[in-house]
């Protein structure tokens, strides 16, 4: 390995870096075990708009695609198996990082229908499905942390399924999904079942709160901008660190659990005037992951700076500026909750839009 990248130096740091990222031909070339063993990559997410850029604007899949069309499946179910092929061998290529971590890396993230977030029941009975179709211990169930989705994420945990829940952009729903990992993993620790072998992150959302924010503050309100992304995290991670701590968490992490910990997603920064690794500089520090695509890990294998602790510096300050937003007619609350269904339906409409290439690419196979 290459010491001086500084991606390799997250790990020391307490942070996990995971590649937001996957299609067939980087599991088939080697990219996947390069990124694996020269970029210290510990884990994989994937969402429907990766699939859709992987299987829609590439030739990679047609002629599984023209097969299984011709075995006469519809658009979901090519889909599926697709996406269960490409995760079940990325799963096989971190299984010796799962193993050697002792289950605290080597995941890859499948999120279920997009379709399902206000369903939790069918959003169990989805992430046991494709739970039982991966058959990998490393798999990941990503499950939106929408209201109705929190029963389905204590649910499913309980039931001993990993889960990264998914869409978090409030402190508030941070708090909600922390406590729905914790009550299901004390409805096991009652039960007698083990605590160990099942995992959970929270994916915290950063870089859309500054896009959302920024275009609601005005040129005399410009030295707020680009910082409630940052700020927002960081009080997050104050509230992680609170919640794992105390007799009850003591007792549970003597049984073999272990933290909940905060993912850092949508790291890739969106405005060309912010420095293009801020969304990691400014988020490393113990039991956290961050979830990079491919022109963020690149930027910060070339520039980035991997300084310890940054997470848990400038609260004040984030406190101030949540006062100063606050002030400029500035609710994070509503715009925490737009995001949330602002993401719920962008998901909704990769799925939709993918299923609809999949139906063109097979028509258009068919015909040669």
């Amino acid at each position: 390995m290459n010491r001086s990248n500084p991606l390799l130096r997250l790990l020391s740091l307490g942070q996990s870096f995971w590649w937001d990222a996957l299609s067939r031909r980087d599991l088939k070339n080697g990219e996947v075990e390069g990124m694996r063993d020269r970029m210290g990559m510990r884990g994989i997410t994937s969402n429907p708009a990766i699939f859709h850029r992987a299987i829609a604007k590439s030739t990679d899949y047609d002629r599984e695609v023209r097969r299984l069309a011709s075995d006469g499946l519809d658009r979901e179910a090519i889909f599926w198996q697709l996406a269960v092929e490409d995760i079940r061998d990325a799963c096989e290529i971190l299984r010796p990082v799962y193993d050697a971590s002792e289950r605290e890396d080597g995941y890859v993230s499948l999120e279920v229908d997009p379709r399902l977030a206000r369903n939790p029941e069918a959003t169990v009975a989805e992430a046991h499905r494709l739970h039982d179709w991966v058959d990998a211990p490393n798999l990941m169930i990503k499950i939106p942390a929408t209201p109705e989705g929190m029963p389905a994420i204590r649910q499913v945990l309980a039931d001993g399924i990993s889960v990264n829940v998914t869409l978090v952009f409030s402190q508030e729903a941070h708090v909600e999904a922390m406590r729905a990992y914790v009550d299901a993993l004390e409805e096991r620790h009652r039960a007698g079942k083990s605590l160990d072998s099942v995992a959970s992150v929270a994916s915290f959302f950063v870089s859309r709160v500054d896009s959302l924010v920024d275009s609601k503050l005005g040129e005399e309100q410009s030295g707020l901008r680009g910082r409630a992304a940052v700020a927002n995290a960081k009080l997050a991670y104050r509230n992680f660190e609170e919640f794992f701590r105390g007799p009850k968490w003591e007792g549970l992490s003597a049984a073999g659990a272990r933290v909940q910990r905060p993912l850092w997603a949508s790291t890739s920064t969106k405005d060309p005037r912010y420095r293009d690794v801020l969304y990691v500089e400014e988020l490393i520090g113990p039991d956290t992951v961050n979830t990079m695509p491919t022109v963020t890990v690149e930027a910060f294998a070339d520039h980035g700076e991997a300084r310890a602790d940054a997470v848990r510096e400038g609260l004040r300050e984030a406190e101030e500026l949540f006062a100063a937003l606050e002030s400029a007619g500035i609710s994070m609350a509503a715009i925490t909750e737009q995001l949330l269904e602002e993401g719920v339906e962008k998901f909704e409409g990769s799925f939709e839009a993918l299923l609809d290439s999949i139906d063109e690419k097979a028509k258009q196979l068919a015909q040669g």
